[in-house]
């Protein structure tokens, strides 16, 4: 029994814990903390629901943010993933279906890209950027991902705002102060509890102007890449 357990634990580090460390182990030693540039991104959608507003307030304000979509949920809206590359915003994408890559197998992993990839292509999207859900990795995953020659994109700061036990102005506090130029930013416009990109468009309703006043302006990752590729 214990020979199993001690081989199924080997076998989950090289085949997720590994990847998933190194991949955010090199993300912190590449991150860029200078500049006054903060890199809005957003998982979990796009929502017919809460995905329109978001795309609404940042209309507003000119500003081009990052979208990790679903592929599942994009192939449900193709409208909305139009509009948001009409608009000037960059689409990655975020899974086929929001599976943790820890708990797929090989095989579910290497069809989860694969039909993920075909899904947005037929959306008229060449996805240049991958984060996966939660942050886990795979070998396959990672091997797929660079054979399409795509590139992993993680996050600086979280705002907990998935949560229903944060408000509109505890994930104001929390982006407030933990944002610094060349943070990337992961919010959500789908999914979360209890109506959770609610509680996200109403912080940064009042964030934005506040990150305004402070002297911040905004980019997609892509040109985040391209800076600290430089």
């Amino acid at each position: 029994m214990n020979i199993w357990y001690w081989a199924g634990a080997i076998v989950l580090l090289g085949y997720s814990v590994i990847p998933t460390y190194t991949a955010k182990l090199l993300h912190r030693v590449r991150r860029k903390r200078t500049g006054n540039t903060l890199y809005l991104t957003f998982d979990d959608g796009p929502d017919l629901l809460y995905t329109p507003q978001l795309l609404q307030l940042l209309a507003r304000y000119d500003i081009k943010a990052s979208f990790f979509v679903v592929a599942q949920f994009a192939k449900q809206n193709p409208a909305l993933i139009q509009r948001m590359q009409d608009e000037g915003h960059l689409v990655g994408v975020h899974g086929l279906a929001h599976k943790n890559g820890m708990l797929q197998t090989p095989w579910q992993a290497y069809s989860d890209f694969q039909e993920a990839r075909q899904t947005m292509r037929h959306l008229g999207v060449n996805v240049k950027y991958v984060r996966p859900p939660w942050g886990h990795w795979n070998l396959i995953s990672v091997h797929q991902m660079h054979r399409a020659g795509m590139k992993p994109m993680l996050w600086d700061v979280m705002a907990q705002d998935w949560s229903a036990g944060e408000t509109a102005e505890s994930i104001q506090r929390k982006l407030l102060r933990r944002t610094t130029g060349g943070s990337i930013i992961c919010l959500h416009d789908g999914r979360g509890k209890d109506e959770a990109p609610v509680r996200t468009i109403a912080a940064l309703r009042k964030t934005i102007p506040l990150w305004l006043e402070r002297g911040y302006r905004f980019d997609t990752v892509d040109h985040y890449e391209n800076k600290t590729d430089s």
